[in-house]
């Protein structure tokens, strides 16, 4: 079934960027998260990245008090652009200027308080009005040539309906995620049917868990709208997607590319080894530094 004449694009993204990062202290202390680099950008980056990809053009950021260094990032460096302007530095400067993507818009607003993803989004619905939009959580990043948003916005293309990444979970991992279950679809394609926050592993309906990418209609601000607190006494964004089930269809896409959790110190050091290994400046000193390092087995500390 294709979409309806009242189809919109996707042209909108929500970033919700208020968390406090406190896995990553003393590192997150006085620097966002979401600044922490993986080989030479910031997480935010690659996000902001991947939605220019997928044809995003208003990026909208929900931060806290501590974020304002994510918006300096975003905004135009003038005097280092004169200092590398000035020293001859072309490449660099190309590099500089590239962060900030030309025809794209940046806006920021304020969570006050803590009170979860759902409460994050809806924080900044004024923003979005009646259009559907993006969100993306820089926590999860996921292999930049996958391009998991673009992935989505396929799937929405084709079906105009609220559509959410998934990915397979490990058994011992499952609750630590949203799991979903419903009848397959389509290729990598499920129907929802139901979706459940952080489920014991012997009550989890699937072993397909929500990663940090999301499109939705504008329904689910009316369901944010009227949430009651769940789990942790914070607004969940699934308890809203459950929601939504009773009204619209919602769609779970088991995207392609590779996801690194860099909410947590493994994640963000597997991302920095693996991507560094793809990439053209480091990519033949890090496979020497890793061969010459690797411990014999018998030595590999348990």
């Amino acid at each position: 079934m294709g979409v309806s004449k009242d189809y919109r694009p996707v042209r909108k993204a929500i970033f919700p960027v208020a968390g406090l990062g406190s896995r990553f202290l003393p590192a997150t202390k006085a620097s966002p998260k979401e600044m922490m680099p993986v080989v030479d950008k910031p997480l935010i980056q690659y996000a902001v990245e991947e939605a220019v990809k997928a044809g995003i053009t208003e990026m909208i950021f929900v931060t806290g008090r501590t974020k304002r260094a994510i918006a300096d990032h975003f905004d135009k460096a003038y005097e280092l652009e004169h200092q590398l302007e000035k020293s001859g530095k072309t490449q660099l400067l190309k590099i500089a200027r590239e962060v900030v993507p030309k025809g794209v818009s940046f806006t920021y607003i304020r969570q006050t308080e803590a009170l979860g993803l759902g409460h994050a989004v809806l924080t900044a619905a004024h923003l979005i009005g009646e259009e559907p939009f993006a969100v993306l959580l820089a926590d999860d990043l996921i292999s930049p040539q996958a391009s998991a948003l673009g992935q989505l916005i396929k799937q929405y293309e084709l079906f105009g309906n609220s559509i959410i990444a998934v990915q397979s979970v490990p058994s011992p991992e499952i609750s630590a995620y949203g799991v979903i279950s419903g009848p397959k679809h389509a290729d990598r394609l499920f129907l929802l049917d139901n979706i459940v926050e952080k489920p014991k592993f012997e009550d989890a309906p699937s072993d397909k868990g929500v990663t940090g990418r999301y499109i939705f209609t504008p329904p689910i601000l009316d369901k944010l709208r009227v949430l009651q607190p769940g789990a942790g006494g914070e607004y969940q964004l699934t308890d809203a997607i459950q929601a939504l089930l009773s009204q619209e269809r919602v769609f779970a896409y088991e995207f392609e590319g590779v996801r690194y959790d860099c909410g947590s110190k493994m994640g963000l050091l597997r991302a920095n080894i693996e991507l560094g290994l793809e990439h053209p400046e480091t990519s033949r000193d890090l496979h020497k530094y890793l061969k010459a390092k690797v411990l014999p087995e018998s030595q590999d500390p348990k």
